[in-house]
């Protein structure tokens, strides 16, 4: 597999492990159309590499995902075919990471708020740097938490503990997320990648075939639980796309975010 499937999303191997970065890092690795599609596309073509036996996500730079990318929300108030086509994604990209037959080590290296939180939650084991945290504010932005918090978050943690930071969108620290079950452990920031892919090594070396198996009978478990919360949270978020409170919230939260400086990207 190419080292650089995208622009947006790279994917490089060490041994028989592979890191896939998402990488728009002057943007907090915020998603964009392009990297939303290259999400719902790089786990059947990892699960294709034969030579792979475990994942590693993280980000570039100092955000593993600040969640959808502002001029992205914003092209879906006036674009139905967006919509329909964003939710299809979503969709994918759930099933396509509970499906996904190899172990994922998310190794959280800063903020995963929205959809990156989902993606971070979807992994298998969560790594979380000290000054990482996990955040869903879809409510918060006037939209359902379609993307993976309905779905995921009951498995993982207490029903009234979903309800409270869904409700009210506040970011959870590392710390405590390894309390509420939403994370494995907190690693130093320096240590984070070397943590992640020395599990992810360890794993990787594990006997396949009852790796594997153990993961694919998990993976029904959480299928059997999740479907109709996950089909109800999506379009429940399809409709939100237009409401008039979204439109209004991320209106204002884009025109502050195009007041301020640019975030350099890191060397």
């Amino acid at each position: 597999m190419s080292d650089d499937v995208s622009p947006v999303l790279t994917v490089a191997a060490d041994g028989d492990v592979r890191i896939v970065t998402l990488n728009r890092p002057d943007r907090l690795n915020g998603v964009s159309e392009a990297l939303h599609r290259r999400l719902s596309e790089v786990w059947r073509e990892l699960a294709e590499d034969t030579k792979a036996r475990a994942v590693v996500l993280t980000g570039a730079g100092r955000a593993f995902s600040a969640g959808g990318d502002f001029d992205h929300l914003r092209r879906h108030h006036h674009d139905p075919e967006l919509r329909e086509r964003s939710i299809r994604l979503d969709r994918t990209i759930q099933t396509e990471m509970i499906r996904f037959p190899l172990p994922v080590v998310a190794a959280v290296n800063g903020p995963a708020v929205g959809l990156g939180c989902s993606l971070a939650l979807g992994c298998d084991l969560v790594l979380m740097a000290e000054d990482g945290y996990l955040a869903d504010p879809h409510v918060s932005v006037g939209l359902v938490a379609g993307d993976g918090g309905v779905t995921l978050w009951p498995l993982l943690t207490s029903l009234l503990r979903v309800k409270e930071y869904l409700f009210t969108g506040d970011r959870i620290p590392a710390a405590t997320a390894v309390e509420l079950g939403l994370a494995n452990r907190v690693v130093p920031t320096a240590d984070l990648m070397h943590e992640a892919l020395a599990l992810a090594h360890r794993l990787a070396a594990q006997p396949a075939e009852a790796l594997r198996a153990t993961k694919a009978a998990l993976a029904a478990v959480v299928e059997q639980v999740a479907r109709g919360g996950m089909e109800a949270a999506l379009l429940a978020e399809r409709s939100t796309m237009t409401s008039p409170d979204h439109i209004r919230i991320i209106d204002e939260l884009a025109s502050r975010a195009h007041r301020r400086p640019p975030v350099p990207e890191e060397d």
